[in-house]
C-alpha cells in the first residue's frame, strides 16, 4: 500500500466523506477469479440502540442557503448595480470612470445603490440577488441575463420584469470602448424615472 501523503484531518475530510474504519493487523485477500459472496448482516434486536434524531423542518440546498454579499454602497434606494471583473474590485480605470459618469448622469450617489462584483458569486441567480438586495432597479454591466437565469433580455434597453426595471449591458471596460453601445445605453438611461 502506498504511503499516506497527508495526515491533516481537514484535508482528509475533503476526500473521505463517509466513515472509514481501520481493521488492525488483518489482511484481506480476494481472489480475482473467485466470485465474492456477500450476505446481509443480521442484527439482533437487542444490539440496536435507538436514538432520537431531530430533523430540521426545512432543509435548503447548499446553493440556496442565505449568504452575505460583499458590496459597495449603502443600497438606500434599492438600486442594484452588477459588474463582472475577476481581476479588479469594480473594473479597470476606464470602466470605473464610465460607471462614475453613468451614476452621476442618473443622479445617484454611493448611498443610493449596492454595487456587487458578481465574479465572486458566479452561482448567484436573479432570485437570490432579488431576495437579498430587494432592488427596484437593476443595472448589469457584464453579467448576462442568462447567468442570472433570465432569458430573452436585450442589451442596452429598459426592461420591466416582475415589477423591476432591468438594464443589461456589456462589461464596463468593453462598454467604455464601444461608442455605439454607450449611445444605446444612454438613450435607455434617459428613460429611467429614478425618484
Amino acid at each position: 500500500m502506498a504511503e499516506q501523503l497527508t495526515s491533516n484531518n481537514e484535508a482528509l475530510r475533503l476526500f473521505f466523506t463517509d466513515d472509514v474504519y481501520l481493521i488492525a493487523n488483518e489482511e484481506v485477500k480476494v481472489s480475482e477469479t473467485a466470485p465474492v459472496k456477500t450476505q446481509p448482516l443480521a442484527l439482533q434486536p437487542q444490539s440496536v440502540k435507538e436514538e432520537a434524531v431531530s430533523v430540521p423542518a426545512e432543509v435548503q440546498p447548499v446553493s440556496k442557503q442565505k449568504r452575505d454579499f460583499n458590496y459597495l454602497g449603502k443600497n438606500e434606494r434599492n438600486i442594484l448595480i452588477l459588474v463582472s471583473d475577476p481581476i479588479n474590485q469594480v473594473s479597470t480605470e476606464e470602466g470605473r470612470e464610465l460607471l462614475r459618469k453613468i451614476v452621476k448622469a442618473i443622479d445617484l450617489s454611493a448611498a443610493d445603490f449596492a454595487l456587487v462584483n458578481c465574479s465572486a458569486y458566479a452561482d448567484a441567480d436573479f432570485e437570490e440577488l432579488q431576495n437579498y438586495f430587494k432592488p427596484r432597479l437593476l443595472l448589469s454591466f457584464g453579467v448576462s441575463p442568462e447567468t442570472l437565469g433570465l432569458t430573452g433580455q436585450q442589451h442596452n434597453t429598459v426592461v420591466k420584469y416582475e415589477g423591476l426595471t432591468l438594464v443589461f449591458s456589456s462589461g464596463l471596460q468593453a462598454l467604455s470602448e464601444d461608442m455605439g453601445a454607450k449611445k444605446a445605453l444612454w438613450g435607455s438611461l434617459k428613460q429611467l424615472n429614478i425618484s
